[in-house]
């Protein structure tokens, strides 16, 4: 059985000291060196979910890194460890302010985490995207916007969620994210299900949001060509330890 220890030798112990990655251009145009380093993101301190050993991160705002390793490694846990959804050990900050000193709503709020699976407890998808212009038929701008850059008309928040295909459900399930506004965007595989277009809508949502709200990005793929083509800093989980991913 796995304990939670502090070994420092299984600790990244300033992951940013790997910086972010080069300036490289994309269908969005060149990504920056992408972020201001003054701004607090979200940082890991000995955080410590079931399986791995702590980890000390810090993702700043604005920055994304990926995450891979084989299956049952301990992705998807650390990733609702960070959402505080799952019993861990350490501590999670978001700009500068700990997990301990928010309410759970606050927390959920700021820290969006897109599951692999998304849940959905209403019968039609518009019960899940909160809009007081709902009541009149009349649906904000900015979630009409959402809901078009990934592929969808105004007519998708009737549809019942029981008709949905799962890569729709997965788009929608980001838009739904991605509506709450959230600082912090944790995602596990995100475009797992999608065909290439409804990948490429998915990449470039991301890619535009983190942009234009300094969001920071976290994100599980195991697609190697996708971690290269977006430019992100890469970390890998082997034998229960974060490390660099070679091609960083």
């Amino acid at each position: 059985m796995h304990h939670c220890h502090r070994d420092k030798t299984a600790v990244i112990k300033n992951a940013s000291r790997f910086g972010p990655p080069p300036e490289r251009t994309g269908q969005a145009g060149p990504l920056r060196h992408g972020v201001d380093h003054s701004v607090a993101g979200l940082r890991l301190v000995g955080l410590c979910p079931k399986g791995l050993e702590p980890v000390d991160l810090e993702v700043v705002a604005g920055e994304l890194v990926f995450l891979s390793g084989p299956s049952g490694s301990g992705k998807s846990l650390l990733l609702r460890a960070i959402a505080d959804l799952d019993p861990h050990v350490g501590e999670v900050l978001i700009d500068g302010v700990s997990r301990s000193a928010l309410s759970a709503p606050e927390w959920h709020r700021r820290v969006g985490l897109l599951p692999a699976k998304s849940h959905w407890w209403g019968d039609r998808v518009g019960d899940h995207l909160h809009d007081p212009g709902a009541r009149t038929g009349e649906w904000d701008a900015e979630v009409v916007d959402i809901l078009d850059r990934l592929g969808f008309g105004t007519e998708v928040l009737g549809w019942s969620v029981s008709r949905l295909s799962t890569g729709e459900r997965q788009r929608l399930a980001l838009a739904r994210l991605i509506a709450n506004r959230p600082e912090v965007l944790l995602l596990d595989e995100a475009t797992a299900n999608l065909d290439p277009l409804n990948q490429d809508r998915v990449e470039t949502m991301v890619r535009n949001y983190r942009r234009e709200r300094a969001a920071a990005v976290l994100w599980v793929s195991h697609d190697p060509e996708q971690r290269r083509r977006l430019a992100g800093r890469g970390l890998v989980i082997r034998n229960a330890r974060l490390e660099l991913e070679p091609w960083t």
